[in-house]
This record gives C-alpha cells, structure tokens and sequence, in this order.
C-alpha cells in the first residue's frame, strides 16, 4: 500500500526535496543544529534565539508548511524546537525541567493567512514540541492579531512596526489560561516561524507583558 501511495503522491522532503522520504536524515541534522542568538532591529527584551539562518531546508521548511499544505512538517520542526530547548537549558538560558514548567505560547497568525493555510502552521509546530518535551509543558495560545494587519512580505523595518504596533492582544476568551501562565512557576517561552525585524515578537512579549505574563525568551525556526 505505502509503495502504491508513493507512485501516486510521491514523498518528497520538506527540506530539501528529495524524493523518498517526508523529511530527510540530513535535514534533520541541519535543524538540530545548537541555536544561535538572534539580535533583531526591535528588541522584544527578552534574550531571541534561533535554529539558524533563514536559508537551505529551514527556509524550505516553513515556506512548506505555511504555503503548501505540508501539515506532516509539524513534527520535524517541532523535534528541533523541542531539542533547542534542551540546548538552553543546558546553557542556563533557559530553567532546567525539574526546577520549573515549560509553556510555550505562540506567536499569532493573522485569521485569514490560517483559514487559507487550513491551520495555524506554528500552532501546530509548537504542539509538536510541546509532546517531544515533559508531561506537564504546556500549550497556550493565547494570543490573537486584531483586523489591520497586512502581510509584511516587502515591508522595512518601520513599516512592519507601523504595520503590527497595537495590534497584537491577549484573545479576550482566554482570561482563565492568562491568570494561569501568569504564575510565576511557569517559564514562557514565545515562538515563532521566522524573525525578521523582532517586530512580530516585540508586539506579542508586551501584550503578553500587559496581561502580566513574563517571557523567558524567544525560540524561532530561523532568523532572516
């Protein structure tokens, strides 16, 4: 049967496109890379990292799944977030699991950029991560873009600024899971597909900040 769907739906990786497999050995190793530091022209005030530069089967990747219905790559992207996170911790970034409870909340997508995708991608992305970790790490999505927001693609820094600045909230339907990762025994880790100018990940640290959440840090694919 697998040998009868590969002739009609070909498997081709997500990364590289090579044919074969959804997801390829080497491009595994790519995104299991150590994170790198990210210093974004907006600094959302809290330490940004990266699984690197938004190039090869990173790029490959999120283009894949946010444009082309490659709902399988949740899981490749979300083992290499959830080991960035392990990284981190070994760093002293981030807290060590038996010290403290992960929550990580991710970045929103505009409603209509996910109706068309059938989904949020980085929502999907970040369930994934949150089962390759402990038991208790938990999902939050709490936040929410207001209407206005445009796509960015071929916007400056400013304009992107202009573009979010306010417009990123804390959904009003999520008051109980707010007062929840409030708490100041959860570490809240932010992410994202992609970080270009910081401005998406400034707006969502203050809103979260607002509703007086505290952000450890900020872990995205790649940082173009």
């Amino acid at each position: 049967m697998r040998t009868l769907l590969d002739l009609l739906l070909p498997a081709e990786c997500g990364g590289c496109s090579v044919s074969g497999t959804m997801w390829c050995e080497r491009c595994r190793r790519a995104l299991a890379d150590v994170p790198i530091a990210v210093t974004p022209r907006v600094d959302p005030g809290v330490p940004v990292w990266a699984l690197g530069h938004y190039s090869g089967p990173r790029r490959n990747a999120v283009i894949a799944a946010k444009e082309r219905g490659r709902r399988d790559l949740a899981a490749p992207l979300g083992a290499a977030l959830s080991g960035a996170v392990g990284v981190l911790r070994g760093w002293g970034e981030l807290s060590p699991a038996e010290s403290s409870r992960l929550c990580l909340v991710p970045a929103p997508t505009r409603a209509r950029a996910a109706r068309v995708r059938g989904g949020d991608p980085v929502l999907r992305a970040v369930r994934a991560a949150a089962a390759c970790l402990e038991a208790d790490c938990r999902v939050s999505p709490v936040l929410s873009m207001r209407r206005g927001v445009r796509d960015s693609v071929g916007l400056s820094a400013g304009q992107r600024q202009d573009n979010i600045g306010g417009r990123i909230v804390v959904a009003p339907s999520v008051g109980d899971r707010i007062s929840e990762i409030a708490d100041r025994t959860l570490e809240v880790v932010l992410i994202d597909d992609v970080v270009t100018t910081g401005a998406t990940s400034a707006e969502s640290v203050r809103a979260l900040r607002s509703a007086g959440v505290q952000v450890a840090a900020v872990i995205v694919v790649a940082a173009a």
